[in-house]
C-alpha cells in the first residue's frame, strides 16, 4: 500500500507539473488561428510541455529538433499576427518574439547564424515595491509586424522566460515556438541588431538569472537585443 500511495503521489505530481506548463502550437494572422502545429513546427514538447532550460543547446532556437514540419502562411507588412497558447502563461516570467528572414524557401530553413532580430517583448514593470508580470494569464500574444519589414520569408520565434526558479544557473525556463510566414507588400527597412540563436544569450544576464521573490528586484533588465520597430 506503501508503495502504491508514494506512486500516486509522484504521478499526480507529475501532472501537476505538466498542467502548469504550456506550449504556443497556434499561429494567430489578424487573430485567427489555422490550427494547432500547422504554421508553428511542431516543438519536441508537444506532448510533455517540458521547458529548455540551457540555452546554449540545439534544442533552445524552435525547440525542433525532431524536424516536424509546417506549412508558411502567407501575411502583408502591418498585419497583426501572434501566438496562442495551449492555455495562459501560469509562471511569471517576460516574453520576446524574434523572427529572421529565410535566404529562401523557409520551409527547410534551420535559421542558423546571425539572423534574428527582436520585434516584440512583454518585459516585467515594477512599482510599489513589487514586481508585476504582465504577460501572466495571457492566452495569446498578437503583435504587429512593422509596415517597412522587406518581403520574403521568415521564421518567427516566441520565447516565454519563467523566472520563478531563476535564482540558480539554468533555472529560468524556456518556453518555445517557431512559425512560419511569407510577408508580401513590405518596406525597405533594415532589421538589426542581428543576433544568433543560441548565442544571444549565456543563461546569466540579470534578467535571466535572478531571485524574483527576495529580497524583490527594484530594477528588472530585458534580456536580449532593442526591439526593431521598423
Amino acid at each position: 500500500m506503501k508503495s502504491f500511495a508514494a506512486f500516486a503521489l509522484a504521478f499526480s505530481s507529475l501532472l501537476a507539473a505538466v498542467s502548469a506548463h504550456y506550449t504556443f502550437p497556434g499561429l494567430l494572422v489578424n487573430g485567427q488561428a489555422a490550427g494547432d502545429w500547422i504554421n508553428i513546427r511542431r516543438t519536441d514538447n508537444y506532448q510533455s510541455n517540458a521547458p529548455v532550460t540551457d540555452v546554449s543547446s540545439a534544442a533552445f532556437r524552435c525547440y525542433n529538433t525532431g524536424g516536424a514540419r509546417a506549412t508558411t502562411v502567407t501575411v502583408a507588412a502591418g498585419s497583426q499576427i501572434g501566438f496562442k497558447a495551449s492555455q495562459a502563461i501560469y509562471h511569471p516570467g517576460v516574453i520576446n518574439v524574434y523572427m529572421a528572414r529565410a535566404p529562401g524557401d523557409v520551409a527547410g530553413w534551420d535559421g542558423s547564424g546571425s539572423v534574428w532580430f527582436k520585434v516584440y517583448q512583454i518585459s516585467a514593470t515594477i512599482s510599489g515595491g513589487a514586481i508585476n508580470w504582465p504577460a501572466n494569464n495571457l492566452a495569446s500574444i498578437p503583435f504587429t509586424l512593422p509596415k517597412s519589414l522587406p518581403s520574403g520569408q521568415y521564421l518567427v520565434r516566441i520565447e516565454h522566460i519563467a523566472l520563478h526558479s531563476a535564482s540558480a544557473f539554468q533555472g529560468a525556463q524556456f518556453y518555445i515556438s517557431c512559425g512560419q510566414i511569407n510577408v508580401t507588400g513590405g518596406g525597405n527597412g533594415t532589421p538589426g541588431p542581428l543576433v544568433a540563436i543560441p548565442g544571444v544569450y549565456t543563461g546569466r544576464e540579470p534578467g535571466i538569472m535572478l531571485n524574483i521573490y527576495y529580497p524583490i528586484p527594484a530594477t528588472y533588465t530585458q534580456p536580449g537585443p532593442a526591439v526593431w520597430r521598423g
